[in-house]
């Protein structure tokens, strides 16, 4: 029962009475008057609305009888209200101030009472449900009236909109705005192509977050959770997620997406979503892995698990392993096989042990060995795990592990008295076999960078200048990576005050950083904005003559080193303040590998 005027109708200037009476409203705000589509729907239901009263007024020839007949034909339909109306106006209560607390009132009711439906085990409560849906859904575009139409409408109560009506939500932006993001999801999962306009910005947002400086907690940022609210339980939008997100992986190459993957899995898993992680077949595994990572090591209980998951991967379903593979080609997943296996070498050390004798190693190098291939796997469509290259273990790792050992001569030796001291210097040489299987093959390359960002986080400079020329010429430019690059230089702002030494700037930038590569001198830049008062006066002239960006570079470049400029403008005016450490921290944090043989006492399964 609603009693709607309209502003602007043309009403006799008869008394100031008439006037007042137009001027309330049982439902709605002054601004909502000029709305006509707020009105929508009123006419399809029997009900009259404000065009109804402006030609009743407009036509009569007693505007106060068409009122009180409007009144009663149209207010709330209780005898016994008439009399106490009368009893408002002397109060100076406004008939639309009445009107709406009564409106209100009635809207919760009637919004509790769906809920009491639907929780019910009547037989007939989704019939009632439909029918509720099918009566309010005309008036759906009123603010008023939408809470009502929404909450029949919630998938949770059993009830799915109708096809028909679910066009016309499509087809009008403003009322597919507002919709719940309930009914979103019946129109998503028949509509890919709106379903990737709505997700793309996201993904584009959370590529653009993790490349920042200061990128998002795993699983928190604010993509995921969004995408996780998108999702709700819908095994179909999921499945078309995962595929854009293989899409962009095969366009880009950007490791990000395999993060993303395997995070949007794990923040369903923390919420419970049991729909959708018990048919993922890579839940399981995921769960694992991310344990894994949170301890920064795979100990050998987990490493047992994750064996049987990938063994378990039965004849039909060999698709599985190229979500395995984009999962453990995330750089975090990445960094903890990498940095297990290098704890691992050392453990092999103490035990004068050789690589093939390990399985716990021989598994972090499969699953290593996966990841690394999931680009080539997803492309190809051949979905068989990549063959592990013998030579690896037999000729890499021990000529990895001669590079352990020579440090750890070196480390020693340093220790013992002059008198036992050899002449020998610090070998500047590095095996063969180590600098061929850096440019030749990708599971040996990954290995080798990660152990330059250990020895680099040691701040063992002597390890570091003997193998940084080794990595110019890497496995598919590996090196020059961002993420690696990133890191990297997070590491070197430990090792800053070696750089006012001419031989330690020389190996770092002659050696290996100052290359044509545009991004190499963008993170060069980056590092020197925090580090230029600690470089070599004379050598830190010669980098900005390098490091000058030409005209056609981006603009992220040219404020880098516009940055860096006005900070040598400012150094030259003022002593420099004191160090404080900068935050160039992707969050893969190589973690100090002791020369022991514990391990970490975690739980044997997943948290």
């Amino acid at each position: 029962a609603l009693y709607l005027p309209v502003e602007g109708s043309k009403i006799p200037n008869r008394t100031r009475s008439i006037r007042n009476l137009c001027s309330a409203g049982p439902c709605f705000t002054g601004t909502e008057y000029t709305n006509v589509t707020m009105f929508a729907g009123l006419p399809e239901l029997g009900i009259s609305n404000g065009e109804d009263l402006k030609e009743t007024l407009t036509n009569c020839t007693e505007p106060l009888k068409a009122i009180d007949q409007f009144q009663m034909e149209n207010g709330i339909l209780l005898p016994t209200l008439q009399s106490a109306l009368p009893f408002l106006d002397l109060h100076g209560t406004p008939r639309l101030e009445f009107h709406q607390s009564v409106f209100d009132e009635l809207r919760e009711n009637l919004m509790e009472r769906v809920a009491i439906i639907a929780e019910g085990k009547e037989d007939d409560r989704y019939a009632k449900l439909e029918e509720l849906l099918e009566k309010s859904f005309p008036l759906v575009k009123m603010p008023s009236i939408q809470p009502v139409v929404m909450t029949v409408a919630h998938p949770h109560n059993g009830v799915q909109v109708p096809e028909k009506k679910l066009k016309m939500v499509m087809a009008d932006k403003e009322l597919y705005k507002v919709c719940a993001v309930e009914v979103k999801r019946q129109i998503w999962q028949d509509n890919q192509a709106l379903f990737g306009d709505e997700v793309s910005p996201l993904l584009k947002q959370y590529i653009v977050e993790k490349e920042s400086p200061s990128p998002k907690t795993r699983r928190q940022g604010e993509v995921v959770l969004k995408l996780t609210q998108m999702i709700g339980k819908n095994v179909k939008l999921y499945d078309m997620v995962l595929q854009f997100l293989r899409t962009l992986f095969l366009r880009t190459r950007n490791v990000h997406y395999c993060t993303l993957r395997a995070e949007l899995l794990m923040s369903l898993h923390d919420l419970d979503i049991s729909e959708i992680c018990s048919v993922d077949p890579c839940h399981k595994f995921t769960w694992c892995l991310d344990a894994c990572i949170r301890e920064k090591f795979v100990d050998g209980k987990r490493a047992r698990e994750l064996q049987g998951f990938l063994d378990g991967v039965k004849k039909g379903q060999e698709q599985v392993l190229g979500d395995l593979s984009m999962i453990l080609c995330d750089p975090f997943a990445c960094n903890t096989l990498v940095l297990s296996i290098i704890k691992n070498v050392q453990e092999l050390l103490s035990q004068d042990a050789l690589p093939r004798d390990s399985p716990d190693l021989m598994l972090l190098l499969r699953m290593l060995s996966l990841g690394q291939g999931a680009w080539d796997m997803i492309d190809s469509q051949v979905f068989k795990e990549p063959r592990l290259e013998l030579e690896v273990v037999t000729r890499f790792l021990p000529a990895m592990m001669s590079v352990v050992v020579d440090d750890h001569i070196h480390v020693v030796e340093q220790k013992l008295p002059s008198e036992e001291k050899s002449s020998l210097s610090y070998p500047t040489a590095l095996p063969d076999a180590f600098i061929r299987y850096l440019q030749d093959n990708r599971v040996a390359c990954e290995m080798g960078l990660y152990y330059v960002l250990h020895i680099a986080k040691l701040r063992n400079k002597n390890a570091l200048l003997r193998l940084l020329p080794a990595l110019v010429e890497t496995y598919n430019d590996m090196a020059f990576g961002d993420i690696f690059l990133h890191l990297l230089m997070g590491h070197l702002t430990l090792l800053s005050d070696e750089f006012g030494s001419e031989d330690f700037c020389s190996v770092v930038f002659d050696g290996f950083l100052l290359t044509s590569k545009e991004n190499v001198h963008r993170h060069t830049l980056r590092m020197l904005v925090h580090l230029h008062h600690k470089v070599l006066a004379s050598y830190m002239e010669t980098l900005m003559k390098t490091l000058e960006p030409p005209k056609q570079c981006s603009e992220p470049m040219k404020e880098l080193y516009t940055q860096l400029t006005e900070k040598l403008e400012s150094q030259k005016k003022s002593p420099p303040a004191a160090d404080e450490p900068p935050s160039l921290d992707l969050g893969l944090h190589p973690v100090t590998v002791a020369p022991t043989s514990s391990t970490p006492t975690t739980p044997s399964t997943p948290r």
